[in-house]
């Protein structure tokens, strides 16, 4: 079966910040500080540099450590990670993307192909509660990150 003919599900969420690329990037590449602004994680292992093909563990509060890995890592732009459970598959890209005028916007874009698509849909949409639970300490995450780069 090919990945169009499977069950999928794609969703996004972003914020708009001013905070630059770079700063937002030393955010993204701190590893054990995702705790920081992910509800959805409790503990959090990288087993090497933030760079393409490197693996991490990550445990979700209540559930089973999860395997994941990072698939592309662009600098200052994105980096996408993939975690497999069973049949399922889900893609994650954290994107930077300019606005101009000083403004920048963060993108959370969440793909999931398999049988249990559903599931991750319920988790990704507002009503399930991750999407936001990522980004809600983001300004308090960006405001520290800015007052430490002075």
């Amino acid at each position: 079966m090919t990945k169009s003919e499977q069950q999928t599900w794609q969703g996004e969420y972003g914020i708009e910040t001013s905070a630059t690329a770079d700063i937002i990037w030393s955010i993204f590449r701190d590893v054990p500080g995702w705790r920081t602004w992910n509800a959805g994680i409790e503990h959090i292992d990288i087993d090497g540099p933030f760079s393409t093909g490197t693996w991490f563990t990550m445990k979700p509060p209540g559930e089973d450590p999860l395997r994941s890995r990072l698939v592309e890592v662009c600098e200052n732009e994105c980096f996408v990670d993939e975690t497999r459970v069973g049949d399922l598959a889900i893609t994650v890209a954290h994107r930077i993307e300019s606005l101009g005028a000083g403004r920048t916007r963060v993108v959370y874009a969440v793909e999931a192909v398999g049988p249990e698509w559903c599931v991750v849909r319920g988790e990704f949409t507002p009503r399930g509660g991750l999407t936001t639970s990522v980004f809600a300490r983001w300004p308090e995450i960006i405001m520290k990150s800015k007052r430490g780069r002075k």
